[in-house]
């Protein structure tokens, strides 16, 4: 005799004990989330009579698996009707009835030994009550693929419940939400469409919105990665962030030990250095939509990745919208590591060309990386670009190679020269260019911080900006005049001496060194140069401090060139009383056209250049 369902009216059994602390500790924090819910109960219930099927535990027809969401405005229905494994009386009774007992957790418990089983996404059994958030009223119509009577459940949102048989013909469950006044929007079809989208947009079933199909069922981080096209990755980065530059490279992850990954992470364009912290990795489990917030997956250095990763055993709350901290999240945040260090060492050794080109969007997490997790600095230390003053790219091995001979030592480390901004340093660089040299070119804000953490890695090495006084590449090897005058003074003694009497004179503010050399260059009558030391510190605390009244180096040193013709006419000069005007216009006009290379001739000293160049021009 077939079993008939009597109608029964009772309460909903709520066990405190599970479901107070959960609770207390997780809470949906978006309404719209409900409908990611049921899609994905809905998804649940295709995976399951599918692999019912498979193993031969239902011989029924499956048909085309899927869902349908249908929205009825004029009663203020939203309806999610699958065709899924469907349930009984007693399973609705034990299901949905005993809030937080999970139906997904008892399936997997009795096929844990099958395979199938990463295939079913729900962990807990509160996701189904996520309707009430929207709803004055919820009703369930269901089927169960067994040969039992179909079931009407009907509850306000109370604890208050009605059971009785329906005529439901088909297999599978339908939930029929009546939507309160607050929560109109969601009768909106292009309002739900935009949420299905954000989460369940790549589910493997057809997810049908007023019977029109509105997901991408075949996401490409499910393919082979030695299947999938460069034109694919492109297609799929340009769905993913519509309104971004074509990314520069990519990595497609397929890991199923020790843990199970997938995923594609893009390398984005960056406009500017500050556009380093742009990155969203899109964040599923079993292709179900959880959060673009995957800090905890994700090393800090890597912030600036795009794309999608999908796990199916990452710990989620509740709600699947935060990571909880795990050695499994620490394990998958290696593994990334390691990848994108194999993937970087992968384009230097066989696309060199494709990786300098990249090389100035991706210096910045490189080198972040590198300060910040040793074991990424190790594997990817030989392949750090530097571009040249000569505009070419080198590691720091084909620098020091190409500029053999010509790099200097100082306390038993070779001198690496570098320039931080090519317009204002280009009379320096144009002198190291002369000599056959070239610097390395380190202007971005964490050049600073990067170079220091070289050193401390190599203390073979030192990085001298051109116009630093920690190297003395500009001087010449031949000894200046040593013809002592009458007073035992050399040439460079005299030099010295005069331009101090001039500049300190007037510049008693200033925090100015002199010194009289000659130099490679006899062009030049005069170059500043700077303290490494005290310029590395004022970068590193951004406390670049200058003068407040005519805005020039707090501290700095003029080399006087005493090879210049220049300087040889100025002494010349100096022999007479009557020239000591003329002469104090020169030494100036030496010095401010050295401020003037180092970009800080200003205020009143600019002023003052401006007359004295035309009153010099006059005596022509």
């Amino acid at each position: 005799m077939a079993k008939t369902i009597e109608k029964e009216k009772g309460q909903i059994s709520i066990h405190t004990e599970n479901i107070l602390p959960i609770i207390k500790k997780w809470l949906y924090s978006d309404k719209e989330i409900f409908i990611r819910e049921l899609v994905s109960n809905a998804i649940d219930a295709c995976n399951k009579i599918r692999y019912l099927s498979l193993i031969g535990e239902y011989k029924g027809e499956l048909g085309e698996l899927g869902l349908n969401i249908k929205i009825d405005k004029s009663n203020k229905i939203l309806s999610f009707d699958d065709n899924g494994i469907g349930m009984t009386e007693e399973e609705v009774k034990k299901y949905i009835n005993q809030i937080a007992f999970s139906g997904a957790e008892e399936f997997l418990s009795k096929y844990k030994d099958n395979k199938e089983e990463n295939q079913i996404i729900g962990h807990f059994g509160l996701g189904f009550y996520s309707a009430f958030m929207v709803s004055d009223k919820v009703e369930i119509k269901t089927k169960s693929y067994l040969d039992e009577p179909a079931v009407h459940w009907i509850n306000d949102g109370s604890t208050d419940y009605e059971i009785e048989e329906c005529k439901r013909e088909n297999r599978g469950t339908e939930v029929i939400l009546h939507i309160n006044q607050e929560n109109e929007e969601f009768l909106d079809e292009n309002r739900v469409r935009e949420v299905i989208i954000k989460y369940c947009n790549f589910l493997p079933y057809p997810i049908k919105l007023n019977d029109k199909v509105v997901n991408d069922q075949h996401p490409l981080w499910l393919k082979n990665p030695r299947e999938a096209k460069e034109e694919e990755y492109k297609e799929f980065y340009n769905k993913l962030f519509p309104f971004e530059m074509e990314p520069l490279f990519w990595i497609h992850l397929d890991v199923e030990v020790p843990f199970r990954l997938k995923g594609i992470l893009y390398f984005p364009r960056l406009r500017h250095e500050l556009d380093s912290s742009k990155g969203r990795i899109k964040l599923y489990c079993n292709q179900v939509f959880v959060s673009d917030q995957a800090k905890e997956l994700i090393p800090e250095f890597l912030t600036l990745l795009q794309g999608v990763l999908d796990t199916p055993d990452i710990p989620l709350n509740v709600s699947r919208s935060y990571l909880q901290n795990d050695p499994y999240v620490k394990k998958i945040s290696e593994h990334i590591t390691k990848k994108v260090a194999d993937k970087l060492i992968e384009l230097f050794n066989k696309e060199r060309d494709k990786f300098e080109k990249f090389w100035d969007d991706i210096s910045i997490f490189v080198k972040f990386g590198a300060m910040q997790n040793e074991k990424f600095y190790e594997k990817i230390k030989d392949i750090i670009l530097f571009k040249t003053t000569d505009g070419v790219y080198k590691t720091l091995a084909e620098y020091k190679e190409k500029n053999k001979g010509i790099l200097k030592e100082k306390n038993g480390r070779t001198i690496i020269l570098y320039a931080s901004d090519e317009k204002e340093q280009i009379t320096y660089i144009n002198m190291i260019k002369s000599q056959g040299a070239e610097a390395l070119i380190l202007n971005t804000l964490i050049d600073v911080h990067f170079i220091q953490f070289l050193e401390m890695k190599d203390n073979t090495i030192h990085f001298a900006r051109i116009d630093s006084d920690t190297h003395d590449s500009f001087v010449s090897e031949e000894k200046s005049s040593k013809i002592v005058d009458k007073d035992n003074k050399t040439f460079d003694d005299r030099v010295k001496e005069l331009f101090e009497s001039i500049l300190k004179k007037d510049n008693q503010k200033d925090r100015i060194i002199i010194k009289a050399q000659g130099l490679k260059n006899d062009d030049t009558a005069g170059i500043i140069v700077l303290s490494e030391y005290m310029r590395r510190f004022k970068d590193m605390n951004f406390t670049m401090q200058k003068n407040s009244d005519n805005d020039i180096f707090e501290e700095h040193t003029l080399i006087v060139n005493s090879n210049s013709p220049v300087v040889k006419k100025i002494m010349e000069l100096n022999e007479f009383s009557e020239n000591r005007e003329k002469v104090e216009d020169m030494v100036n006009q030496v010095y401010d056209l050295a401020l003037l290379a180092q970009n800080n001739l200003k205020g009143e000293r600019l002023v003052n250049f401006v007359n004295r160049s035309n009153k010099l021009l006059n005596l022509l």
